[in-house]
C-alpha cells in the first residue's frame, strides 16, 4: 500500500507511541476507550462511580455538533447546544511505565475543564483552546486499574463570536519519563544567523531533575536532515540541583542549510537527549526549519531575504458537520486546495488551533500568524438572534482573562515556538472594536467604521486601558520567544492611535481599514502596517499590491464556518473561498486569478445585473429561455475568447473580462491565450435531469491503527455525466465492513441534518461523505437516491 508523503508523516506522529529504543520517554495516543455522559453527574470523579450505561467513544469528540440545532440557542455559536459533559477512562499503565513520572497531556478541551485521577483533582483550565499537562504519578496505581475523569463545563452557549464546540475535541496523550526529563515544550530552537552557505543553530533546553540529589546531566542536540543523516551536533554537561529545573544552551554550525520556504518547506529533525551517569534518560525529537523573516516599514515582508506579499486567509477550527473534532486528513485536503488557489499564509483566528494543523503548515509551506485572544478584560457582543440582530450576550473568555490570560499566551508561544511556519504572534483580535467594548472621544469625529452605538460612549471602558495590557502581553510573549514579532489585529485604529496600544506592537494589523494605509504610513513612519483582516473586493488587494510598505492581506475568510450566523435557520457564515464541505466557490477562482501566475481560466454566469448591482455568479449554464446572462472569466491569461455552441462571442483582455449573452442551451466555452497560444480552456454545459451519483474518494486504502479517514466527493450528474448544479436529491449512505460514517456535509448554511444521519440532501448538486476506519479489512460504500443509479466504491483498511 502507498500513502501520500504528507499523510505518512502525520500518521507516524499519531501511532501509539514514539517508543524510543535508547531513551526512557514513552508517549501514547490516549484517545481510545473513553466513556461519555452529557449532563452533570456529581461524584463522577470517584473511581467507583457508575458509568456502565455511559456512551463509549473515541476521542476527539465534540458533543455540541451532535445537536440538535435549535432556535433556542445562539446564532453566534451556530444554534447548537453547550451544557456539561463528563468523560471517564479506566486504564492500566504498561509495565514499562513503572518507576517513571507519568503525565496526561490534553491538546484542547472546551471549556472549564477539571481533571481527576482516582478521585484526586489534578487541576482546572478555563480556556477551551489552551493545551495543558498534569502529572499523574502521585495518585497512579502502577500495577492496578486507574480511572481518569474529566468534567467539561460549557454552560453559556453564546460565549464566543463563532462556533467553539464542546468537549475533549483534540488529542490526548499519556506520557512517561525518567525523573530527569525535558520540560513540556522545553526545547527552543532558533537560528541567530542564516545565509545560503551557513547557519548557526541555537538550542535552549529546559529540563527537570526530580531526583532528591544533585545530578550531572549531559544534554545533546543533534540535527538530522530529511534522509536521517546527521547535519550537526552539540553537547553540554550541566550540574542540576535536586528538585529544580535547569537549562542548557547549545550551538552548532549548519553547513549549506536547506532553507524552509513557501515553495520548498524543507524540514530537519532536532533530536535532544539527556544522559545521566552514561545512561539515556530522556529524548525529544521535533521538526524544525532554518529560515529568516523580516518586516520592514517601507518594503514589507522578507522570507530568506526575498521580498514577498503575504496572501493570507483567516480560518476557524471547525469543519461543518464534524464540528471542531476534525481529523488531520480533512485539513490536509483543505490546505492543499487553498495553496493551489494562491494562498501562502494563514491566520489562526482567533485562538490556538490543533497540534497537527501546525504540522501541516510546516510541511505544506504556509506562513502562519498564531493568535491568542478575541477579547481581554471586557466582553464583546455575542449575537443570539442573528448577526447584529437583537440584544447580544456578554459571556466569554474575558471572565478569566485577568487570572489566566498571560499564562494562556505564554503556553501558546512555548507550544509552537519551534514551528518554522509561524512568523508572528498575535495578542488579540479586534480588542479595539469601537464601543465593543472600548470607547474614546475621537469616535465623535471623522471616519469611524464598525461602531456599535454611534459616537463616544462614556459608560464603556476607556480605550486608554488597552495600552498597559498590551505591554504586559507583549512582554510575556517575548519572554517565551524573542525570535518573532508581536502583532494584533486592530479594528478601530482611529481610536487606538490615541492610546499606547499600537506602540506596544512590532507589527500593527489593520482590519478592513485599507483607506487608512497612506495616511497612517505618513503619520507613523516607524509603524509596520499590514492587512490583518480584509474583504474580498479587488481594491482591498490593490491596496496591498500597489504599496510596497503593506506586506499582507488576510481575507475573511478561507472557509465557511459554523457560527457568526444570520437569523435562524442559518447555522453558519458563508464568507469563505471554500464551503464547509471544502468545495471551491466562485470567489476561490477569483482569488486564484489575482494571486497566481500559472495559466488558469474559470467561468461564472449570473443574470445580467440592473444598474449599480454586481451579480454573484455560479458555474452553471442552465437558465430560463431568453435570459440575458452576464458571463465573467476569472483568468491569469493575456486574453480570453468566449464561445457559445462553437460560435465566437469575442476575445477580451484583463483578469475579469465580461460578456452579456442571451441564454441559449448547449455549451458555453472559453479559451485563454498567452502569446496568441491557447494555454487554458473551460466549458459549461446545459445539464439534463439528474440520473446518477458520481462518487470520488480521495484515497482507496486507510491505516486501520490510526482510524484513517476517506473523503468522498459526491456529485449528481445527468445521463451524459454532466454535473447538475441545481440537484437537491436526498442521498442515502450505507457502509459495510470495519468503518463508520463520521459525517456528511453539503455546505448549505441552513442545513440542520444531524451530521451522522445516513440521509442528506445534496446542495448545489454535491456533498461530502466522511468514512472512518474502525478496524482492518475491506470497506464497502454504497450511495442510493430515488430515481438515480446507485454508486458504489470499495476501500481497504490495513
Amino acid at each position: 500500500m502507498r500513502f501520500p508523503p504528507t499523510l505518512l508523516l502525520l500518521l507516524a506522529s499519531y501511532l501509539f507511541g514514539s517508543r524510543l529504543a535508547n531513551a526512557q520517554r514513552q508517549q501514547l495516543l490516549f484517545n481510545n476507550d473513553w466513556k461519555f455522559h452529557l449532563g452533570d453527574v456529581p461524584g463522577s470523579q470517584q473511581p467507583q462511580a457508575a458509568d456502565k450505561d455511559w456512551r463509549a467513544l473515541t476521542l476527539p469528540h465534540d458533543w455540541a455538533i451532535e445537536g440538535p440545532y435549535s432556535e433556542q440557542w445562539a446564532s453566534a455559536t451556530a444554534f447548537l447546544p453547550g451544557g456539561v459533559g463528563w468523560y471517564r477512562k479506566s486504564f492500566s499503565v504498561p509495565a514499562s511505565f513503572r518507576n517513571k513520572k507519568v503525565f496526561i497531556y490534553f491538546d484542547g478541551v472546551y471549556k472549564n475543564s477539571e481533571v481527576w485521577l482516582n478521585g484526586h483533582s489534578l487541576g482546572k483550565r478555563p480556556s477551551g483552546f489552551a493545551s495543558f499537562q498534569y502529572e499523574l504519578t502521585p495518585y497512579l496505581s502502577a500495577t492496578g486499574s486507574n480511572v481518569l475523569a474529566v468534567r467539561v463545563d460549557h454552560p453559556q452557549v453564546a460565549d464566543s463570536r463563532w462556533y467553539t464546540g464542546s468537549g475533549i475535541y483534540r488529542n490526548v496523550y499519556l506520557l512517561a519519563t525518567a525523573p530527569v526529563h525535558i520540560r513540556p515544550w522545553g526545547v527552543a530552537f532558533t537560528t541567530p544567523t542564516v545565509s545560503a552557505s551557513a547557519a548557526t543553530g541555537r538550542v535552549a533546553v529546559t529540563f527537570t531533575n526530580a531526583l532528591a540529589k544533585a545530578t550531572t546531566v549531559t544534554v545533546t542536540s543533534t540535527l538530522l536532515d530529511n534522509k536521517g543523516q546527521v547535519v550537526a551536533t552539540a553537547k553540554q554537561t550541566v550540574a542540576a540541583k535536586p528538585g529544580t529545573d535547569a537549562t542548557a544552551t547549545l550551538t552548532f554550525p549548519i553547513k549549506k542549510p536547506a532553507l524552509w520556504s513557501v515553495d520548498h518547506p524543507n524540514l530537519y529533525r532536532l533530536r535532544t537527549t539527556l544522559g545521566v551517569a552514561g545512561q539515556p534518560a530522556d529524548e525529544v525529537t521535533e521538526e524544525v526549519g532554518v529560515r529568516t523573516i523580516r518586516f520592514d516599514t517601507n518594503q514589507g515582508f522578507f522570507l530568506n531575504g526575498e521580498n514577498m506579499k503575504l496572501k493570507g486567509l483567516c480560518i476557524h477550527d471547525d469543519a461543518g458537520a464534524l464540528g471542531v473534532a476534525v481529523p488531520p486528513e480533512v485539513w490536509e485536503r483543505r490546505l492543499k486546495l487553498l495553496k493551489a488557489g494562491g494562498c501562502n499564509s494563514l491566520r489562526m483566528s482567533h485562538n490556538p488551533h490543533a497540534d497537527y494543523l501546525y504540522q501541516l503548515c510546516d510541511r505544506l509551506g504556509f506562513l502562519v500568524m498564531d493568535e491568542a485572544f478575541d477579547e481581554w478584560e471586557h466582553g464583546k457582543n455575542k449575537w443570539v438572534a442573528g448577526w447584529n440582530v437583537g440584544t447580544p450576550a456578554q459571556f466569554g473568555s474575558h471572565e478569566y482573562f485577568k487570572e489566566w490570560g498571560e499564562r494562556d499566551l505564554r503556553d501558546m508561544v512555548l507550544r509552537n515556538r519551534n514551528r518554522p511556519s509561524i512568523i508572528m504572534w498575535s495578542i488579540g483580535n479586534e480588542i479595539d472594536y469601537p464601543n465593543d467594548p472600548y470607547s474614546h472621544e475621537v469616535l465623535n469625529t471623522g471616519r469611524n467604521p464598525q461602531i456599535y452605538g454611534k459616537g463616544y460612549l462614556p459608560n464603556h471602558p476607556p480605550a486608554a486601558e488597552m495600552g498597559p495590557i498590551a505591554k504586559r502581553l507583549v512582554a510575556m510573549a517575548k519572554q517565551a520567544d524573542s525570535s518573532r514579532p508581536i502583532t494584533a489585529a486592530l479594528a478601530g485604529v482611529v481610536m487606538s492611535n490615541f492610546t499606547d496600544y499600537p506602540a506596544a506592537l512590532d507589527l500593527v494589523g489593520y482590519n478592513y481599514q485599507e483607506f487608512r494605509y497612506p495616511e497612517d504610513h505618513k503619520q507613523y513612519p516607524n509603524r509596520i502596517i499590514y492587512g490583518s483582516e480584509n474583504g474580498m473586493a479587488r481594491d482591498a488587494w490593490a491596496a496591498v499590491d500597489s504599496n510596497a510598505y503593506v506586506s499582507a492581506q488576510y481575507l475573511w475568510t478561507g472557509i465557511d464556518y459554523l457560527g457568526e450566523a444570520g437569523k435562524w435557520p442559518q447555522r453558519a457564515n458563508g464568507a469563505g473561498l471554500l464551503d464547509m464541505a471544502g468545495f471551491p466557490k466562485p470567489e476561490y477562482y477569483l482569488r486564484q486569478s489575482l494571486w497566481t501566475t500559472a495559466p488558469m481560466l474559470y467561468l461564472v454566469a449570473a443574470e445580467a445585473p440592473a444598474a449599480g448591482r454586481r451579480p454573484r455568479g455560479t458555474a452553471t449554464w442552465n437558465w430560463p429561455a431568453a435570459t440575458q446572462v452576464r458571463v465573467t472569466a476569472y483568468t491569469t491569461n493575456e486574453a480570453t475568447e468566449l464561445f457559445l455552441n462553437d460560435q465566437s462571442l469575442g476575445k477580451k483582455t484583463g483578469r475579469q473580462p465580461t460578456w452579456d449573452v442571451p441564454y441559449t442551451a448547449g455549451e458555453l466555452s472559453a479559451k485563454g491565450y498567452r502569446n496568441d497560444k491557447v494555454v487554458s480552456e473551460m466549458k459549461l454545459q446545459t445539464a439534463g435531469a439528474p440520473t446518477a451519483i458520481q462518487l470520488t474518494p480521495d484515497r482507496r486504502t486507510l491505516p486501520a491503527k490510526t482510524r484513517g479517514l476517506a473523503q468522498f466527493e459526491v456529485t449528481i450528474v445527468d445521463e451524459a455525466g454532466r454535473p447538475v448544479p441545481t440537484a437537491t436529491d436526498e442521498i442515502t449512505v450505507a457502509l459495510t465492513g470495519p468503518a463508520r460514517l463520521l459525517g456528511i456535509e453539503n455546505g448549505d448554511l441552513a442545513n440542520h441534518d444531524a451530521p451522522t444521519t445516513p440521509r442528506h440532501r445534496a446542495h448545489l448538486g454535491h456533498l461530502l461523505v466522511y468514512v472512518q476506519a474502525t478496524g482492518a479489512g475491506p470497506i464497502g460504500v454504497t450511495l442510493t437516491a430515488p430515481g438515480l443509479r446507485t454508486s458504489k466504491a470499495e476501500l481497504r483498511a490495513e
